[in-house]
């Protein structure tokens, strides 16, 4: 009989594991098959989203980290639907670049973005489960696509404008068909599933099977893990909670009952009011309006 091994999920492990330096090479194996070249993490910059408090599941789960090249890429994982998601990954990227260029510094510090987003839920409309965008400015006329001169190619070691701009990867991994065509696709089913098969053969993933199967896991990596799925498992049922109660009563009237049930079942929960604000986006009058309303 084969025992199925146990593995964290990605989300949890990019906040507590990938971010030691003893496992970048799991997650430069993951980044090195999604961009298609060999790169080297130099080290992991600060992120907001690194705390241990009951807070955690709410906020951004992502990692910042500086290549050689001096590149900086963000990679942020979104459990739960966002309808101004798009917005927020160029929100993320725009707050990068100017948090790390000094005052005073000439433009050309800018360092170049990479953000890699992970979602796990519907985005926009399409059946991809790798999405990437890397624009280019078009005549609106002409049609021509605008090149840099010869000294801004020399002076900055580009070819194309498009390569000081941000680039950004979005991976629907709920669109994936659980058929591993490559070796980036090993990386997508286990990002989907948290299996790493034994035929799989991807950069970073036999470093993975080692340092992120649960039972060799420290006492306190495994009670951290526990509490993460639990706060998962809390955060689905609030939500899924305020759907299903709103669910065909017309639209506005829908919105306003399952913010309703979102505040009932955070309440209930005993989230913090600074936490309701956040994940219902009303205010704390607003809130104890609605707390009244359900004699709560």
């Amino acid at each position: 009989m084969v025992i199925k091994k146990k593995f964290v999920r990605f989300d949890w492990a990019i906040k507590k594991l990938l971010c030691q330096k003893a496992n970048f090479d799991i997650l430069e194996g993951f980044l090195t098959e999604l961009l298609g070249y060999e790169l080297k993490i130099i080290k992991i910059l600060e992120s907001e989203s690194n705390k241990d408090d009951f807070e955690d599941k709410y906020n951004r789960v992502d990692i910042l980290a500086e290549l050689q090249t001096e590149e900086l890429i963000i990679v942020e994982i979104q459990n739960e639907p966002e309808v101004d998601y798009f917005h927020r990954m160029l929100y993320g990227v725009s707050k990068v670049i100017t948090d790390y260029i000094s005052e005073g510094q000439s433009y050309s510090n800018v360092k170049k973005v990479i953000a890699i987003n992970i979602a796990y839920f519907n985005l926009g409309q399409g059946n991809d489960y790798i999405y990437e965008y890397n624009g280019n400015f078009i005549g609106k006329h002409n049609g021509d696509i605008l090149q840099p001169s010869i000294k801004q190619k020399n002076t900055f070691g580009i070819e194309h404008i498009k390569d000081i701009f941000p680039k950004y990867y979005l991976l629907k991994v709920n669109n994936f068909d659980d058929v591993a065509k490559d070796t980036l696709d090993e990386w997508i089913y286990f990002l989907k599933n948290s299996e790493i098969p034994a035929s799989f053969k991807a950069k970073g993933l036999e470093k993975a099977r080692k340092k992120m199967q649960y039972e060799k896991m420290s006492e306190n990596e495994k009670s951290s893990y526990r509490k993460f799925m639990e706060n998962r498992r809390i955060e689905s049922s609030v939500l899924a909670t305020a759907v299903g109660d709103s669910y065909d009563k017309g639209f506005d009237k829908g919105v306003e009952i399952g913010l309703e049930k979102v505040v009932e079942e955070s309440l209930k929960n005993n989230l913090d009011m600074p936490i309701i604000c956040k994940i219902t986006g009303l205010n704390e009058i607003e809130i104890l309006k609605i707390k009244a309303k359900l004699n709560l």
